[in-house]
């Protein structure tokens, strides 16, 4: 059965409502599976255009200590990568959102990496993010993913030489993300001041989407990023909300999308 793209007809359709997209963080399982459903269902009832699901890994690099806990709270549930795919399935009863797994390497090349994306598309996840694998190294995964498909999403980091951009294209699908800050995930006081030039330079090398992610965590900052992306990703600030709400996990899913709603107002015409 042929796999809809779901995140080609996303940025379609808010390029005809002259929006960015919003693309929401949350880590799978976290604080247990049943809240985590309702937290995925929350945030798309909240606004939220694309679903970006972290995969709990025990050693997760890229991530600030916001998202190492949530990582860590979802291991400490006994969640395995097999209740992640699960937990798409059951988001996929209910929404065609497009979603994204913002995974590890380890995590793919475990379960081997064909009958990794196979599972990933039959569960109706979109795209894997997979944070520590450079295009150089991802040959047998890209392939599969295009077999089966399933989009690979590349970073481009502020340090990024614009020479090295057309290799990172050339494996890519589905939209690029541009890190806003070097460093690990995690809220951030203020934005690049180069975020628009660096932008326009992937734009140079590609008709793909650019998302902006890494540190956007108020309104006012994704009114910003909203004005030269063609999506906005928060995470930091929306995974806060479990942890300020542990004591009350019933309460978890209201309050992130209650936080979901106010940081969607801030979308500025793309």
């Amino acid at each position: 059965m042929e796999t809809p793209d779901r995140i080609a007809k996303l940025f379609s359709d808010c390029k005809d409502k002259g929006r960015a997209a919003f693309v929401g963080y949350v880590c799978a399982c976290d604080p247990d599976f049943n809240t985590s459903l309702e937290i995925s269902r929350s945030l798309i009832d909240n606004g939220v255009d694309l679903l970006e699901l972290g995969v709990p890994f025990s050693d997760p690099l890229a991530d600030g200590s916001t998202n190492q806990l949530a990582a860590q709270r979802a291991l400490e549930t006994g969640c395995c990568q097999n209740d992640v795919f699960l937990l798409v399935e059951e988001i996929r009863k209910f929404s065609e959102v497009p979603i994204v797994f913002y995974t590890y390497f380890n995590l793919v090349f475990s379960q081997g990496v064909e009958e990794y994306v196979k599972r990933s598309q039959s569960a109706g996840v979109d795209g894997l993010l997979t944070l520590d694998l450079p295009p150089e190294e991802a040959t047998e995964l890209v392939e599969a993913s295009r077999a089966h498909g399933i989009k690979n999403i590349f970073i481009v980091a502020p340090t990024t030489p614009e020479n090295r951009i057309p290799t990172i294209v050339e494996s890519a699908s589905g939209f690029l993300y541009y890190v806003s800050r070097e460093g690990v995930t995690g809220e951030r006081k203020d934005l690049a001041g180069d975020l628009a030039e660096r932008v326009g330079a992937i734009r140079k090398f590609s008709d793909l989407p650019v998302v902006v992610g890494f540190g956007v965590s108020t309104p006012e900052q994704v009114s910003s990023v909203s004005e030269v992306a063609d999506g906005v990703v928060v995470g930091s600030a929306l995974v806060n909300c479990i942890s300020e709400n542990l004591s009350s996990p019933d309460s978890i899913p209201q309050a992130i999308g209650n936080r979901a709603a106010g940081l969607v107002r801030g979308l500025s015409p793309a």
